[in-house]
């Protein structure tokens, strides 16, 4: 055997008899994603109990049917690994839910090729990162803005990164963020849809955009407590764009205090955010829901809004 790679065998159920050989085996082995399994049966990498590579994953089984998994060892990630400090809010050889400080960039990107929370991930996670597409390295499926702090989840395997993101991608994680806005809304609580794109004017900023023309999205409010000619409200995303809830809030007249791209801010707010050297949106994600893709226990954890935004708060209190 190569060094490095692991064998993995597998038993058909019985009630996956006349399955596709790709989807059998993704419920045989629920750490590999039926994606990843394609591909290394077509890899040759997967062989049946007579010997013999089976190469089509289209191939139909018999409850039963024994096979063996070849894993290569994980290809070392682009990135680099650093030990960045991390708050872990929970922890298993599936998953990572990460508490998120504000200045902390989510990935890699151009102006910002380290220093990332996926670095951090990379060495805090060596050795338990099984790949993500056959790479060793945290499956990212969502993102927290850099200054917007809070909680963010990340996949440390095949198959739970494709079940994070299919949960995603049917808007049934539940997504809260505490925002401190300019005034108090009224009514108390509502609902904005408007779809977003990138600004044609401004590419590094989004805009809300006629139905069609850009990515659905939707945002619910609620206020949690009046403040002296602002609030703290609770928003809740049933999809989740980039910068959803900073376009949103700011669409209805109550942009979040410090956002300097789509905040408008207030002469009597300023001195405050000045005083308190406050330059970032004062946005925090506050509770992270969602099933847990391979034990399918429900998930739920809170973070408490850090000190700026409590300081921020406090000032402002009635």
């Amino acid at each position: 055997m190569d060094a490095g790679v692991s064998t993995l065998q597998a038993i058909v159920p019985d009630a996956a008899a006349g399955w596709r050989l790709d989807r059998a085996l993704a419920a045989a082995l629920p750490t590999l994603s039926r994606e990843r399994l394609k591909v290394l049966i077509s890899a040759g990498k997967v062989v049946a109990g007579d010997g013999g590579a089976v190469r089509d994953p289209a191939v139909k089984v018999a409850g039963g049917a024994a096979f063996s998994v070849s894993i290569p060892a994980p290809a070392p990630a682009h990135n680099v690994a650093q030990d960045i400090p991390l708050v872990i809010a929970y922890e298993d050889e599936h998953l990572i839910v990460i508490d998120k400080p504000a200045g902390l960039v989510v990935h890699p990107a151009a102006g910002n090729l380290d220093g990332t929370l996926v670095n951090a991930l990379l060495h805090h996670c060596q050795g338990s990162l099984s790949g993500i597409g056959g790479v060793a390295r945290p499956g990212i499926v969502h993102r927290i803005d850099k200054d917007t702090s809070g909680l963010i989840v990340a996949a440390k395997t095949d198959r739970t990164h494709e079940g994070l993101a299919a949960q995603f991608a049917k808007h049934s994680i539940d997504r809260r963020y505490r925002a401190i806005v300019a005034g108090v809304p009224n009514p108390s609580a509502g609902r904005v849809e408007a779809s977003l794109a990138r600004s044609s004017a401004n590419r590094q900023k989004m805009a809300i955009v006629e139905p069609g023309r850009g990515k659905h999205a939707i945002t619910h409010f609620a206020l949690v407590t009046p403040l002296r000619k602002a609030a703290m409200v609770e928003c809740r995303l049933e999809t989740g764009r980039t910068h959803q809830v900073r376009v949103h809030m700011a669409s209805i007249g109550h942009p979040l205090l410090g956002d300097p791209v789509y905040g408008r801010t207030r002469p009597e707010h300023r001195e405050m955010l000045d005083r308190l050297d406050f330059k970032r949106q004062a946005l925090h994600a506050a509770h992270l829901g969602f099933v847990h893709p391979i034990t399918t226990a429900a998930m739920a954890f809170e973070s408490n809004i850090p000190a700026d935004m409590q300081a921020l708060f406090t000032e402002l209190a009635l």
